[in-house]
């Protein structure tokens, strides 16, 4: 990689770092932290911080509201329960309100179908409970 490179994914790993601190706030410390548990995949946090975090949530072309209601649609029609658990702490974080995920998720009925629906209110009533 040359100079370059190394500087960009230096700026995309600190604007990663701001998004997701922005996003979470309280989860992560301040400064760099040690995302590589040395396990099977341990690069998948740190690719995600630099190119989701950075390279997607630190634009400036959307609103993190605006990116929440938008992440949560994609996340609904690809059944990532999981995913979908962060994130709706993610949109509160964000400014929606309940009854604004809820509308996501009633909107998504109609595009994803209904079980991927169900499975998203499972999901952000286990994120907003827990």
């Amino acid at each position: 990689m040359n100079d370059k490179g190394v500087e960009e994914t230096t700026d995309l790993r600190a604007a990663g770092w701001k998004a997701l601190r922005a996003a979470l706030p309280d989860v992560y410390p301040d400064g760099e932290v040690e995302l590589r548990d040395g396990r099977l995949g341990e690069e998948l946090v740190d690719i995600g911080l630099v190119n989701v975090w950075g390279g997607l949530w630190g634009r400036d072309g959307l609103a993190p509201r605006d990116r929440s209601l938008v992440t949560l649609g994609l996340l609904i029609a690809l059944g990532a329960e999981t995913e979908i658990r962060t994130h709706v702490r993610i949109a509160v974080t964000n400014g929606l309100t309940e009854d604004e995920i809820a509308e996501v998720i009633y909107h998504s009925a109609g595009y994803t179908g209904f079980p991927r629906a169900v499975a998203a209110r499972t999901a952000a009533r286990e994120a907003l409970e827990g």
